[in-house]
């Protein structure tokens, strides 16, 4: 309280009161609180820009796996022969994709939209029709295992399920010899090498530049990797296509109908055998004769698959190839003949034979032979080839391939496999899954899997 005497004497005395001290210290708080509170702010925006930024990356990545999932649900479902709606919305945490599947001309377009707070992703994959079989190895022998003979070698990885011998030659990348018996023997091998037995005679070395899996070793052997002595055999695995799988594409060829001895350019009644000799297309068809191609200007185009119920032979000169309207899938040609097994359904390729696919890069001609001569111990090639080859695989998974001179092909499977002089087989990135026009209705194979605006 102002004490009002002392404040008229001091009027009289000429002083005059001062009240300011207390506004300036309000002055000066007042302008710490506004410098505080803009500070604040300014430091508030980019924090709430950055959590708000966070939350939408959150959302976007749960949007992304949601649909993620979803696609994965519906591709199992129709890989597998399960039901599947046009349109399937499936929940997740609380939260629901939206599939969509539409049909193709090849098979299947399927679409799924994941939305998590309004952050939208989407994914797509679109699936092809077709048998889907994988080949992962460059070179995969049966219980007759392989040899590797003259300068003979071997782009990509090796399975056998008998012995591996050669004579110094060369196998880039790995090697496998399975089961108890398992055996390599003269293989310089750039890869990692599993066998129960690594052995090298005195003629031929044997070298491994990875590691190496064995129970036994010869000393001599050179290994530049780790060793793992007294390792597990591998086990022997069965090849890639199946007598039933082989079975189901004569069906679909003979559904194609049966070639008649007149559509033949010539036919020879005595040693029943249909030659080819113009440029034309054929397939699917059930070729009940002994066939020979030998034209050398013109074009066997194959616009599915042909059973030859006999012998097939090339001469020298002529193109197979795939219809180009088949895109990515594959086509075999079967020599089979049911009666016969064992001196029938022999195919002979000639010198400076051409197969080419459709033009797609993983398109290929699967030359398939039933022939079980080497499995049941005889010594007939199954399939034979010399020079020439390209988009070609080889089968007989029951007799022997014998590859000689400079024959180069994508892939090679059989009972017994034999290479000769400079013959080489260079295993294609695309035969780990390949597609085929017919046949049993193994699911979808994927096109391709991308995430789209």
């Amino acid at each position: 309280m102002i004490d009002m005497k002392k404040y008229f004497h001091n009027l009289e005395a000429g002083q005059v009161p001062r009240f300011d001290s207390g506004q300036a210290m309000m002055v000066a708080v007042l302008f710490f609180v506004a410098v505080s509170m803009t500070m604040i702010f300014g430091l508030a925006g980019p924090v709430l820009r950055q959590q708000t930024i966070v939350r939408d990356f959150t959302s976007s990545r749960q949007s992304y796996f949601l649909a993620e999932a979803g696609i994965e649900d519906v591709v199992y479902r129709l890989k597998t022969g399960k039901e599947v709606s046009t349109t399937e919305v499936l929940s997740l945490n609380g939260e629901t994709t939206t599939v969509t599947t539409t049909d193709t001309a090849d098979g299947k377009e399927v679409v799924a939209i994941g939305d998590v707070k309004e952050t939208v992703r989407k994914v797509r994959t679109s699936l092809i029709f077709g048998t889907g079989i994988s080949f992962h190895y460059g070179i995969q022998a049966g219980m007759g295992g392989f040899v590797l003979k003259n300068s003979s070698s071997i782009t990509g990885n090796v399975f056998s399920g008998g012995s591996v011998t050669g004579s110094g030659n060369t196998i880039y990348g790995d090697v496998v010899s399975a089961g108890p018996l398992g055996l390599i023997d003269g293989i310089h091998a750039t890869g990692t090498a599993f066998a129960h037995n690594i052995r090298e005679t005195t003629s031929n070395p044997t070298i491994i530049e990875m590691n190496a899996y064995y129970v036994n070793k010869d000393e001599e052997v050179t290994i530049s990797g780790i060793l793992y002595p007294d390792s597990p055999d591998q086990d022997i695995i069965p090849l890639p296509i199946s007598d039933e799988q082989i079975s189901e594409w004569e069906s679909d060829a003979e559904a194609g109908g049966i070639m008649l001895s007149s559509d033949c350019d010539n036919y020879n009644l005595s040693s029943n055998t249909c030659t080819i000799d113009t440029t034309r297309s054929l397939g699917p068809k059930k070729i009940p004769f002994n066939l020979l191609v030998k034209t050398s200007s013109g074009i066997l185009t194959m616009t599915g698959p042909l059973w030859v119920v006999g012998n097939f032979t090339t001469q020298t000169g002529p193109t197979v190839r795939i219809d180009p309207s088949l895109g990515n899938k594959n086509v075999a040609l079967i020599a089979d003949n049911p009666s016969n097994q064992s001196g029938s359904g022999i195919i002979t390729v000639g010198q400076t034979t051409i197969f080419q696919g459709s033009g797609h890069p993983n398109s290929f001609v699967f030359l398939i032979s039933q022939n079980n001569s080497s499995e049941t111990g005889g010594s007939t090639d199954a399939v034979s080839m010399n020079q020439g080859a390209s988009a070609l695989v080889a089968y007989a998974s029951h007799g022997q391939i014998t590859l000689s001179q400079s024959v180069s092909v994508k892939a090679v499977t059989a009972y017994k496999i034999v290479l000769t002089q400079s013959a080489n087989v260079v295993y294609d990135m695309g035969l780990p899954s390949v597609l085929f026009n017919s046949g049993p209705s193994g699911g979808y194979g994927i096109l391709d899997w991308v995430e789209i605006e």
